[in-house]
């Protein structure tokens, strides 16, 4: 490459760098940042490389449109097809990030900023606490519906980006050869504002997703400690306030809570539409729109809920772009999840 073309390749690097490290604190900001790193690595005339999942995400997005056109309301699944280019992260960030430098850049990032959002979601969580106390209502009821974001807009994606950034900083801690005494100071202390702010999401889904995946870092790392798991987990209810109490119970159909039988009424909804249009699904973006079509007939009301997505993605996708397009998500998964193995 000619000066010029260097100097574009670094900010390729660079806008990649902090398009990466911003989705802890704003998609938008974020795919900004991805933007310019793709124009940025188109004008160096670097060589473009991308990771060997050509085949299967191609395949999903031409069926995601065959659905989308198929549908009979083509312009319900043009948000979706405009998030393809989310996709571009995994050219670009394929490409440029390619030293160990970059990693741990862009992991103290990570640590640091999603540290940051987490105490701003420590501080929404007492606001909250505050306002039911001061409203005279039940702090669970009316948490559960508008919960803590930090500096995203929902508590889903919060405690997502929390989840994977704290299960990176598990891993560090784990794994890394040397730490200094400072090192493990900081980075003990962003793990324990993370872990706090996922226990106050409330987000049951994500919670069951970090103790699968630390019990498997955990087990590469020092097997023995996970006899003491049980305990940790006991530990945790008895002492956890009413409200926690009441959200672990929640995942088992108990506390009143309606969600469970709210979702569950989701799914065979979405089977019903899997099983009228099993190739095309009903199309992108239709879910909501075409529910109440295919809701069981034994179902005479629906519980207070979001009916827009049917919380569970593999349903979702199969219902909603059809059960070929879910394979070819399924295809991609199997092919990182082999890969990783391998690595």
């Amino acid at each position: 490459m000619n000066p010029t073309e260097q100097r574009f390749y670094q900010a390729s690097v660079w806008a990649m760098l902090l398009s990466a490290a911003a989705v802890v604190l704003s998609i938008a900001v974020s795919q900004i940042f991805l933007g310019l790193a793709l124009i940025a690595l188109l004008a160096s005339d670097a060589p473009p490389r991308f990771p060997p999942l050509k085949a299967p995400l191609a395949a999903f997005m031409a069926l995601t449109i065959v659905s989308m056109l198929a549908s009979g309301d083509p312009a319900a699944g043009l948000p979706q097809v405009r998030k393809f280019f989310v996709y571009s992260v995994l050219l670009v960030a394929f490409t440029v990030l390619r030293e160990a430098r970059h990693a741990r850049w862009l992991a103290g990032a990570w640590f640091l900023l999603a540290a940051v959002s987490a105490l701003r979601s420590l501080v929404q969580f007492g606001q909250k606490v505050e306002m039911a106390r001061e409203r005279h209502e039940d702090f669970y009821q009316s948490y559960v519906g508008e919960r803590i974001t930090g500096f995203l807009s929902h508590w889903m994606t919060f405690s997502e980006v929390g989840m994977l950034v704290l299960l990176v900083l598990a891993a560090y801690l784990f794994f890394s050869p040397r730490l200094g005494r400072r090192t493990l100071f900081l980075c003990g202390l962003s793990g324990a504002v993370l872990l706090a702010s996922l226990l106050a999401s409330f987000t049951r889904s994500i919670w069951l997703a970090t103790a699968a995946a630390a019990t498997y870092l955990v087990w590469q790392w020092r097997k023995k400690l996970l006899l003491a798991a049980p305990l940790v987990v006991a530990a945790a209810l008895a002492a956890g306030p009413g409200a926690f109490q009441r959200r672990v119970e929640s995942i088992f159909g108990a506390s009143g809570d309606r969600s469970i039988a709210a979702r569950k009424i989701m799914w065979r909804t979405g089977w019903r539409m899997i099983e009228a249009r099993p190739l095309v699904g009903v199309g992108p973006g239709r879910v909501g729109a075409e529910f109440r079509h295919f809701l069981p007939p034994d179902v005479d009301g629906l519980p207070a809920a979001y009916y827009g997505h049917l919380h569970n993605l593999y349903i979702q996708y199969a219902a909603e772009r059809g059960t070929p397009a879910l394979a070819a998500a399924l295809w991609m998964l199997a092919l990182i999840l082999r890969d990783h193995l391998r690595a």
